[in-house]
């Protein structure tokens, strides 16, 4: 299972890469593996500041929905547009083409919390 050094990881199985005070997110390999197949993803939160750990958007497989928190505060700039007609992506490319939000992060120290990739594996192996 791939799980990126170059990424930072919450315990709720989401993926982030900082660049330039945005935090880009996703699910990891590990979560829509354990989700199965994808077939909707809604978030309605563009625009929105949240802060860390609330809820931004949904993620519906077809044995399970389940809730996707922020990593990170801020606000929600951008929501993958991709994701509405092709949910699946995320099953093909939960690192690459399957990202979910940018977040114009508020605290970008809160980034310096989140799991490394060792971190992670670590989690996911206990």
């Amino acid at each position: 299972m791939e799980i990126p050094v170059k990424l930072k990881y919450t315990k709720d199985h989401e993926w982030v890469k900082v660049e330039n005070g945005v935090a880009v997110v996703g699910i990891t390999e590990f979560a829509q593996g354990e989700l199965g197949d994808i077939v909707f993803i809604e978030v309605e939160t563009e625009g929105d500041t949240l802060a860390k750990d609330e809820v931004f958007g949904t993620i519906e497989a077809v044995k399970t929905v389940s809730d996707m928190f922020m990593p990170v505060s801020g606000e929600v700039a951008e929501v993958n547009s991709r994701l509405a007609e092709t949910p699946d992506i995320v099953n093909k490319d939960p690192y690459g083409e399957g990202w979910m939000i940018k977040i114009k992060m508020s605290d970008p120290s809160q980034a310096d919390s989140l799991l490394t990739a060792d971190q992670y594996r670590d989690l996911i192996d206990a």
